[in-house]
């Protein structure tokens, strides 16, 4: 490894670290049509990296007869019984990646708009102590697109956001972390990434270590030092 490591790397959770995003459309498609009504793929991609509050929104426009936070705890409440269930879904490469990165002595931060306490139980479920620090959508007083919790996390484990690499995998989660001032790795899943600013796309995280990702801040450094 040549390349100096980065401060911290921050990590989106749903899509990103993990594949969890059909259980939250199984979720939000079971609960729409307990009220008789209908959900489809299309309108389901368009949660995808909104904030649980936002998206609660969407489900009373859709028909959906309970306030925004019953409709958080009971989505968050169904994801996390089909975690328990089929276990932590890992996006290809990405516990690899996150063991490198802390073999390597990297923090890291989870950064995601699901509840703190879904959040934790994912972090429960992988079998190494994966993050220092979990930061929850319930934990910031705004949620993604806004930077404020990329500052939050950068906050609280002392670091400078240029100094660290955020991987994301939605539009909203992408502007978020590039309004922090992080070095942002793009890693499309759902919903493509062109054109949202990132720093880079990596199409997996498979085959990446900690190596690559501090190649990643070095090309940053470079680009803004030309």
């Amino acid at each position: 490894m040549t390349s100096p490591l980065p401060a911290a790397v921050l990590w989106d959770m749903d899509g990103t670290l993990v594949d969890t995003e059909p259980y939250w459309m199984a979720a939000e498609t079971a609960l729409i049509e307990s009220y008789g009504g209908r959900w489809s793929h299309e309108q389901a991609m368009q949660l995808v990296g909104l904030g649980l509050e936002d998206s609660a929104g969407v489900l009373q426009a859709a028909g959906v007869r309970l306030s925004a936070p019953e409709i958080v705890a009971h989505l968050t409440d169904e994801v996390m019984r089909q975690l328990r269930e089929s276990g932590v879904p890992f996006r290809a490469g990405a516990r690899e990646l996150l063991l490198s990165l802390r073999e390597a002595g990297v923090p890291t931060a989870l950064v995601t708009m699901s509840m703190s306490r879904m959040a934790r139980v994912v972090v429960d479920l992988i079998e190494f102590r994966a993050f220092d620090l979990v930061i929850g959508g319930d934990d910031v007083a705004r949620p993604k697109p806004f930077p404020d919790p990329y500052l939050q996390a950068c906050e609280q484990l002392g670091v400078n956001p240029a100094d660290t690499v955020a991987f994301e995998d939605s539009p909203n989660g992408a502007r978020s972390a590039i309004a922090a001032g992080t070095v942002t790795v793009g890693v499309p899943n759902m919903v493509p990434l062109e054109g949202v600013g990132a720093f880079t796309l990596w199409p997996t995280l498979e085959g990446r270590t900690a190596g690559d990702v501090a190649d990643v801040l070095a090309a940053a450094r470079a680009e803004v030092s030309a």
